[in-house]
C-alpha cells in the first residue's frame, strides 16, 4: 500500500534535497510514529539545529514550526541544539519543518548519526575559523593601537597616527564581515521575527562601534571626534566567540557521547540456519528468535540472551559500569555492548527500537530537548532586560549629548556593550547541559532536566527493599549446630552439597556460601515441592535438607521461620542454615554517604513486616513501613510531603509506579518494570545502589555553579552599568568584561563536566 504526503507541493517547493526526508524508509532514522489521542497517527521527529548562538534562538525556531500547518509541539533546546516536533502526518511533512527551520535563518538535518555529525563538524570547523580570524586580528589591531596608548602628546606626528588608524580599520573589517556575522545574522533572525533577542545589543554596539570609529578614522574633525576604538571592537568579538566556542564544544561533546551508542551496531550479522549453516544479513533482517553468532571484538546487534560460550561484555558507553561483565549461558546481552573476550552464540529478543540502548538514547534525546524552570525564568528575564539595556543606551547618548556630545556616542555603545545578557542566558543552560552529560556517561539517565533542580531541594530518600536495597538472591547468614559437639562447619559442607543439586534459589544460596565440594557422594535424590530434598548418602544413611518442621517435627522454635533444616529421616535435625536477602554490594556505603549529606532515611516494603523490620535493622534505618501496599507506599509518602518534606522515592517494581510518579523526585533500575521507568524522573542504567547519592552531589554542584553564575552576572551588571553610565568605562573596558564575563560563565558551569568522586 503507498503512503501518501498532503503537502506534496511544499516538499517540491523545498527542493530534492528535501524531498527524500518525506520517504519512509529515510525517515525511519529520526522519525517515530505512534497512536496520538483520538487514535490519530502521530509522528515524531528528531532535527539537529545549526546557527544557534543564544538561548532566544530556541525561541524563534519554535515558533517557526509551530507556524506549520499540522505541528502540534516544538521543543528547542538551545545548549543541545537539539529539536523535537511533534506532527500530524496527514497534514505536515518532514521536509516542510526543515524548510520552516530554514526559513528562520537556521539550518536543519535529521538526527540520524552520519548527517547530523557532519553538520556539527561543518559548524564548529567555521566556528574556529572565525574565532581565528577575530583572534589575528584583534593582535594586529591592538599592536597598531598600543603607541596611542602610551605615548606622549607629540611623540606621534598625526601622519604616522592616521595612517595606524587605516591599518586598524582595514583589520577590523574581516572582523566585521566574518567573525561577526553570528551576531548579526541572530539580529536579523530576531527582528524577523519582531522579536527581541540578545544578538541585537551586541550588533548593535559592534556596528555602532565600527561606523563611528571609521568616521573618526576618516574625518577626524567630524560628529564622531577623532577617538578611534577598533581594538575594543576586535577584542569584544574575540572574547563572545571564545565563549560561545566553549559552549559549541561542550554540547557536541554530549551529542557524541549520545551518538556513540548507535555507531557501534554492525551493519551486518552472522546468523545461523537450522541446518547449522551461517548465513550473512544486514541487521534489518534480523527478527526475534533468531540465532547470531557474534565474534570477539564485535557488538552485540540486539538485546537477547546468550546460547553458548563465555566472555565478557563492555558495557559501559550504556550503563555506566566501568569494569566489564562476565556472561555466561543464559545471561542477559544489551545491544551495543561489545563482546570482548570470545565468539559466542545469542538469540535475539529486541531490534531496533525495542533494545534498551534505543530507549536510552530516546530518553536522552527527550530529556535534551526540555528547558527547564531555572532556564525558562532566565529566558523571561532576559527579554525585558534587553528592552531596559536599549532605552538606558539611548538614555545615556541623550544625556551626553548635553553634556560632551562628542562622547555621546561612545558612552552608549559602552552601555550597550557592557550590558549584554549573554552571561545571564548561559549561566543555567551551560550547567544543566554539561551536569547531564556527565551523567549520562556514568550511567544516570535523566528523563526530565528539571530533576536536577528538585534533587537538590530533598531531604528525605525513600526506599523500596526487594530489588532496590536487595538483589534477587539469598546469601547464607548463620549456621547453627543443633547437636552438641556437632562440627557446624562439617555439617555446612555436606549439606551444601546436597543444595548443589538443586536450583531452588535457597539450595543455590546455600551452595554458594560452603563451595563447590565433590567429596560427598548422594544417590537417588529426590525433591519434594515446598518441602526440601531428600537422598540417600553413600553409607545409605537417608538425609533431608528443607523446611523445619519436614526435616524435624519435634524441632521447636529454635529454628527460625525460613531456615532450611538438614538431618537424617529417621533421626534429629543436626543444623540449621539462616538465610537472608543478599544486600547489594554498595548499599551501606550508599546509605553512609546519604546519611552525611544530611538526609533522613526510610524503608517501605510490600514484603512481609518482619522481614522489612531486619532488614531495616541491618541497615540502621529507623523509620520502615512492611506488609505496605502500594496504596500505603502512596500515603506515606503525601504524608511526609504534608509534613514539608521533599522526599525522592528509589524503587523498581510494577507497584511501585504510583509512589514514583507521587515523589518529588523518583529513580527506577532500568532492569526493572517498565512501568516503574516511565514514570520515573532518573534512570540508573548500572546496578550501582550509589548512583542515587552521586546523582544527588551532582545536582547540588550543579544549583550551585547556577547560582554563582547569575550572582556574578548581576554583580557585574550592577558594577559595570553605572560606571558605563558615567563615562567611566571607554568601550574596550567594556568589551573585555562584557565577554570576560560570557567566558566566565562558560568555564564555570564546565566544572560539573566531571563527577566528583
Amino acid at each position: 500500500m503507498g503512503v501518501a504526503f498532503p503537502s506534496t507541493e511544499r516538499a517540491a517547493a523545498a527542493g530534492d534535497d528535501l524531498r527524500a526526508l518525506d520517504d519512509p524508509l529515510n525517515q525511519a532514522s529520526f522519525t517515530t510514529f505512534a497512536t496520538g489521542p483520538g487514535g490519530a497517527r502521530e509522528a515524531t521527529s528528531q532535527f539537529r539545529i545549526s546557527g544557534m548562538y543564544c538561548g532566544a534562538c530556541a525561541g524563534l525556531i519554535e515558533n517557526a514550526l509551530q507556524r506549520v500547518d499540522g505541528v502540534r509541539e516544538a521543543r528547542v533546546h538551545s545548549a543541545a541544539a537539539l529539536a523535537l516536533v511533534r506532527w500530524d502526518p496527514q497534514r505536515a511533512c518532514a521536509s516542510a519543518l526543515v524548510e520552516a527551520v530554514r526559513g528562520a535563518g537556521y539550518g536543519a538535518v535529521p538526527d540520524a548519526a552520519a548527517s547530523a555529525r557532519a553538520q556539527r563538524e561543518a559548524e564548529q570547523r567555521k566556528a574556529l575559523w572565525r574565532l581565528f580570524v577575530a583572534g589575528f586580528c584583534m593582535m594586529q589591531v591592538m599592536m597598531y593601537a598600543t603607541p596611542a596608548y602610551v605615548s606622549e602628546p607629540g611623540d606621534i606626528t598625526p601622519d604616522m597616527l592616521r595612517l595606524l588608524q587605516w591599518a586598524s580599520w582595514l583589520l577590523s573589517l574581516p572582523v566585521l564581515l566574518f567573525s561577526a556575522g553570528p551576531f548579526f545574522a541572530g539580529a536579523w533572525n530576531s527582528l524577523k521575527q519582531r522579536r527581541l533577542g540578545m544578538d541585537v545589543p551586541v550588533s548593535l554596539g559592534i556596528a555602532v562601534t565600527f561606523i563611528a570609529s571609521s568616521g573618526a578614522t576618516f574625518d577626524p574633525g567630524g560628529i564622531f571626534g577623532h577617538e578611534v576604538y577598533f581594538d575594543s571592537l576586535t577584542m569584544f568579538v574575540f572574547f563572545l566567540l571564545g565563549g560561545r566556542w566553549l559552549e559549541l564544544r561542550a554540547r557536541h561533546k554530549v551529542a557524541l557521547s549520545l551518538e556513540a551508542g548507535t555507531a557501534r551496531l554492525p551493519d551486518s550479522v552472522e546468523r545461523l540456519r537450522a541446518d547449522g549453516s551461517v548465513e550473512v544479513v544486514a541487521i534489518a533482517r534480523l527478527a526475534a528468535g533468531d540465532r547470531v553468532r557474534v565474534p570477539a571484538g564485535a557488538a552485540f546487534p540486539a538485546d537477547g540472551v546468550l546460547l553458548e560460550g563465555r566472555s565478557l561484555a563492555d558495557e559501559a558507553l550504556l550503563t555506566g559500569e566501568s569494569e566489564p561483565v562476565a556472561k555466561q549461558p543464559g545471561d542477559e546481552l544489551v545491544a551495543g555492548s561489545l563482546n570482548l573476550r570470545a565468539p559466542v552464540v545469542m538469540q535475539v529478543l529486541r531490534l531496533g527500537e525495542d533494545t534498551r540502548q534505543a530507549g536510552i538514547v530516546a530518553l536522552m534525546r527527550s530529556a535534551l530537548t526540555q528547558r527547564p524552570r531555572l532556564v525558562q525564568q532566565a529566558e523571561r528575564f532576559a527579554g525585558p532586560f534587553l528592552w531596559t539595556v536599549l532605552l538606558l543606551a539611548a538614555g545615556a547618548a541623550a544625556a551626553w549629548s548635553l553634556i560632551d556630545p562628542s562622547r555621546a556616542i561612545w558612552v552608549a555603545v559602552s552601555v550597550l556593550i557592557v550590558t549584554c545578557p549573554c552571561a545571564l542566558s548561559l549561566a543555567a543552560p551551560s550547567a544543566l547541559l554539561a551536569a547531564t552529560g556527565a551523567l549520562a556517561r556514568r550511567g544516570v539517565l535523566l528523563q526530565r532536566i528539571e530533576a536536577l533542580e528538585g534533587l537538590a531541594a530533598i531531604d528525605m530518600v525513600v526506599f523500596d527493599k526487594t530489588g532496590t536495597l536487595t538483589r534477587d538472591r539469598l546469601e547464607l547468614a548463620e549456621t547453627r549446630a543443633l547437636v552438641a559437639g556437632a562440627d557446624a562447619a562439617a555439617l555446612l559442607a555436606q549439606a551444601a552439597s546436597l543444595a548443589a543439586l538443586s536450583t531452588h534459589p535457597a539450595s543455590q544460596a546455600l551452595a554458594a556460601a560452603a563451595g563447590a565440594s565433590n567429596a560427598f557422594e548422594w544417590r537417588d535424590v529426590e525433591e519434594h515441592p515446598g518441602q526440601g530434598l531428600e537422598a540417600s548418602s553413600a553409607d545409605g544413611t537417608r538425609w533431608r535438607l528443607g523446611r523445619g518442621a519436614w526435616v524435624d517435627a519435634a524441632l521447636g522454635d529454635e529454628v527460625p521461620d525460613g531456615a532450611l533444616c538438614f538431618g537424617p529421616v529417621a533421626g534429629r535435625a543436626q543444623a540449621a542454615f539462616v538465610l537472608r536477602e543478599q544486600l547489594r554490594d554498595d548499599a551501606l556505603a550508599t546509605l553512609a554517604a546519604l546519611r552525611a549529606q544530611g538526609l533522613e532515611l526510610a524503608l517501605l516494603s510490600g514484603d512481609a513486616p518482619a522481614r522489612a523490620a531486619a532488614l531495616a535493622q541491618r541497615l540502621a534505618i529507623d523509620d520502615v513501613k512492611g506488609g505496605a501496599t502500594p496504596a500505603d507506599k502512596l500515603a506515606a509518602v503525601a504524608a511526609w510531603q504534608a509534613q514539608g518534606h521533599r522526599v525522592a522515592m528509589v524503587g523498581d517494581g510494577l507497584n511501585d509506579a504510583p509512589v514514583l510518579a507521587r515523589a518529588d523526585v523518583s529513580f527506577a533500575f532500568a532492569h526493572g518494570s517498565a512501568v516503574a521507568r516511565s514514570g520515573a524522573d532518573v534512570v540508573l542504567l548500572g546496578e550501582r545502589l550509589a548512583d542515587v547519592a552521586v546523582a544527588r552531589t551532582q545536582a547540588r554542584r550543579t544549583l550551585r555553579v547556577i547560582r554563582q553564575n547569575l550572582a556574578w552576572a548581576a554583580l557585574y551588571n550592577a558594577a559595570c552599568v553605572p560606571l558605563a553610565l558615567m563615562g567611566w568605562l571607554p568601550p574596550w573596558a567594556a568589551g573585555i568584561g562584557m565577554a570576560s564575563s560570557s567566558l566566565l560563565v562558560v568555564l564555570n558551569a564546565l566544572r560539573v563536566a566531571q563527577i566528583e568522586g
